[in-house]
């Protein structure tokens, strides 16, 4: 049976910060992570959404999880997207190209396709 568990935590910005409802997922230095998100564990897997902030550019974010995500076990599959075992995680610009800052970085974990 699915169910869906919220929460409501922030973390404080620091360099070894994770992503609170994706535990093993760092946090970028500069972004702090936004109040609510979303988890959901299914018969497939966990599904999760969340978003962080910070005065840092899409670039910067790319690069710190294009270097970072690959040594915690994640393979890139394109722009902003990794699996790692049956998980894909989703890092998106929800503001799009030319959003006004602070940037806003979405997480999103679902399982992957088998």
């Amino acid at each position: 049976m699915a169910a869906l568990v919220p929460f409501d935590r922030t973390l404080a910005q620091s360099p070894d910060a994770f992503v609170s409802a994706i535990e093993d997922l760092p946090l970028m230095p500069g972004l702090i992570e936004e109040k609510g998100g979303m988890v959901f564990d299914s018969a497939r897997g966990r599904i999760v959404e969340t978003f962080a902030t910070g005065w840092v550019s899409e670039g910067a974010v790319r690069d710190f999880y294009d270097q970072t995500l690959p040594q915690l076990g994640w393979r890139p599959l394109g722009t902003g997207a990794f699996q790692r075992e049956n998980e894909i995680l989703i890092v998106e610009f929800p503001g799009g190209k030319g959003a006004a800052p602070p940037l806003t970085v979405g997480f999103r974990l679902m399982p992957a396709a088998n």
